[in-house]
């Protein structure tokens, strides 16, 4: 599975908002260390839950706007959006297993 990026207002729209799936959506910046640590993590969730999920990437230096529609002021967010809605996120670099569990989506 590829990663998406979503850094305008429409990309996020239609690939989050609009979604037939859930959305895992990594609000990150480049600069962030912490964003490096938990972006394979990421990445291997998705690679696990292909088809049942997908990973988009929000760029929080790029697309301010999303960014601060949902009130993002730590970094790395990963936040769980179902049918357009925000419903879960998970603050900070954590192994996969807890990002899971802070979203709701544990095997």
């Amino acid at each position: 599975m590829t990663t998406v990026e979503a850094n305008t207002k429409e990309t996020f729209e239609s690939e989050v908002l609009k979604s037939d799936i859930p959305v895992v959506v990594d609000f990150w910046a480049p600069w962030c260390a912490p964003c490096r640590m938990v972006a394979p993590e990421l990445d291997t969730l998705a690679a696990e839950r292909a088809g049942e999920i997908k990973l988009v990437k929000v760029n929080v230096d790029i697309n301010q706007e999303v960014a601060g529609r949902y009130q993002i002021f730590s970094i790395p967010t990963i936040g769980l959006f179902r049918s357009g809605e925000l419903v879960a996120a998970s603050i900070g670099a954590k192994p996969k297993r807890l990002i899971e569990a802070d979203l709701g989506i544990s095997k």
